[in-house]
């Protein structure tokens, strides 16, 4: 920034204005901060492109051409030429419509160190043009401009008070409630910046939409400044607060707890939090081991009353040889209902990490990895609905995946060990497992004709209406735990792709299946910055719950 005041200060003519070097030195020190936004408020607020086209001469400018021009006719460098109009000498030669344009095109965390320029870039730095610009580029609003103007709200206020402080918290969000985690996002909602919790459907529709909650909404209703207020409970907006801990982690604090009381007491807020969560009643649950859980899970996220830490989570970067376009899906886990996993490729392999868990795998597990290098070419429809059938077939892919990794470990063992001289170590694949990788990959490339499909036997499915043709099937692990991620194993499994949109695995060692189903939402801000960063956060979601 400091480079971009010096190239404009030397366009004005100002290098060597005592008065500017004043004015930058004075701004150094905060420079950084972002309350250099707020640019004098009590500075006139008129529009200044009127205004200078009648000051021709620039003389209400602190910043003045020190080239000068000579008397006319004088041949100076700003004098007045008989063949036409002067070419311009600076950016203050410009006219202000212009500098408007141009001012628009730069990103808004430039424009304060603009402003310390001189006193005609600051004028025109109060344009709304500018700041209305920068609302509808960098932040997606466009109708919602018009409704701030009919409340009295100038665009530049709506930007340096609210949009910019805040703009680090938007985007995807998982939040630390132990084994269950969760999926907020953080949005411009309108005038608002809201923070929606993001809720699978109602136990087992999973081809439903999801549902929203809102945790808390910042405004600037009040005051004319930023105001956070807390959205749990029902008694409607209350106080609230959100601090910055680090970098990509947030909190977010209630000030007023007594809002998330009813009157009822702890069992009226169970029900209404049951017939909000699982859309039935406790008695509905017949199945005894669902109650637990269901028990359970209120009394361990209700205890947090919106007292929460939050962490950035990544959208996964889509290439053009994955299997289907990654992103978030809704599942259904059996007795613990639906939860939100994101499936993501790494190569040769496909992944599902859980956004939301349950005491068994909690949130932030890798809950499903897929060998797209080991398709699975199912029998007929007669020999699927076997149990035994399909296990015999997807286990025997399964011994060929463990002594096939138990011989690349017993390779890179013996690939730290030095070769003797003369001999060249190889990094190369085995026969075996390159005529793999090209029959996973012909596999995945080739528009196979769907199969039909049908559960064997035996299997449980917690959704009895799943599509009857696949496009192909690969092997698979899924991983199972005790309560309390306690002996946790990855298990054998059958990944089948519907269609775009869903897939399915059969957990062979369970003997259920799971139904999965894409989250169609519209998430903005979220997009990984690149797939290193992306990993990185995989990496660290599991040791969050680990």
């Amino acid at each position: 920034m400091l480079l971009r005041m010096a190239v404009c200060a030397r366009l004005c003519g100002v290098g060597q204005s005592r008065r500017c070097r004043r004015r930058q030195r004075h701004s150094q020190a905060d420079q950084d901060s972002d309350s250099e936004m707020d640019m004098d408020e009590e500075e006139e607020e008129e529009r200044v492109v009127g205004k200078m086209k009648d000051e021709p001469d620039g003389s209400s400018s602190s910043c003045h051409n020190s080239r000068g021009a000579g008397p006319s006719g004088a041949g100076g460098p700003g004098s007045v030429d008989s063949a036409g109009p002067p070419h311009p000498q600076s950016l203050l030669d410009l006219p202000p419509e212009l500098l408007v344009e141009i001012f628009s095109s730069l990103p808004g965390t430039a424009l304060p160190n603009l402003a310390l320029v001189c006193k005609k870039f600051r004028q025109i730095l109060n344009t709304e043009t500018i700041w209305r610009r920068r609302c509808t580029e960098e932040f997606g609003m466009r109708d919602d401009l018009r409704k701030m103007e009919i409340v009295g709200m100038s665009s530049r206020d709506l930007y340096v008070k609210l949009l910019h402080p805040y703009r680090h918290i938007l985007g995807l969000w998982q939040p630390d409630i132990g084994p269950y985690g969760g999926l907020l996002n953080v949005v411009v909602d309108g005038l608002f910046i809201i923070g929606w919790m993001y809720l699978p459907p109602h136990d087992p529709r999973v081809e439903d939409p999801m549902r929203r909650r809102p945790l808390f909404r910042i405004h600037m209703w009040e005051k004319n400044k930023a105001t956070v207020e807390c959205m749990y409970g029902h008694k409607g907006p209350h106080k609230g607060d959100i601090q910055t801990v680090k970098k990509d982690e947030f909190s977010t604090k209630c000030n007023q707890t007594d809002h998330h009381r009813m009157p009822g007491g702890r069992q009226e807020e169970f029900r209404t939090w049951l017939e909000e969560e699982w859309g039935r009643t406790l008695e509905d649950i017949f199945h005894e081991h669902m109650q637990e859980l269901i028990l359970m899970k209120f009394i361990y996220t209700s205890q947090y009353d919106n007292c929460l830490t939050y962490r950035r989570i990544y959208l996964p970067p889509c290439l053009p040889s994955d299997l289907l376009q990654p992103g978030l899906f809704k599942g259904t886990y059996g007795s613990h209902g639906l939860e939100i996993i994101m499936l993501s490729f790494h190569g040769s392999k496909a992944k599902a990490t859980k956004l939301t868990g349950d005491p068994n795998v909690p949130a932030g597990q890798l809950t499903l990895e897929v060998d797209l290098n080991r398709p699975v070419r199912l029998p007929d429809l007669e020999h699927q609905r076997s149990m035994e059938e399909l296990s015999r077939l997807v286990r025997g892919v399964h011994e060929e995946a463990q002594s096939g990794s138990q011989g690349r470990d017993a390779q890179s063992e013996a690939a730290e060990v030095a070769p003797p001289e003369g001999v060249e170590s190889s990094d190369s694949t085995s026969p075996a497992e390159a005529e793999g990788i090209e029959q996973g990959a012909a596999a995945c490339s080739a528009a196979s004709e769907p199969q039909p499909f049908v559960l064997p036997l035996g299997v449980m499915a917690r959704n009895e209406v799943y599509p009857r043709t696949c496009k192909m099937c690969f092997y698979g692990t899924g991983l199972i735990a005790g309560h309390g991620f306690t002996s946790p194993e990855r298990t054998p499994g059958l990944f089948a792709l519907f269609d775009d949109d869903r897939f399915g695995f059969i957990w062979l060692e369970l003997k259920s299946f799971s139904l999965y189903s894409r989250l169609t939402d519209q998430l903005s801000h979220a997009q990984a910055p690149s797939m290193e960063r992306f990993e990185a956060m995989l990496r660290n979601m599991q040791s969050w719950t680990s």
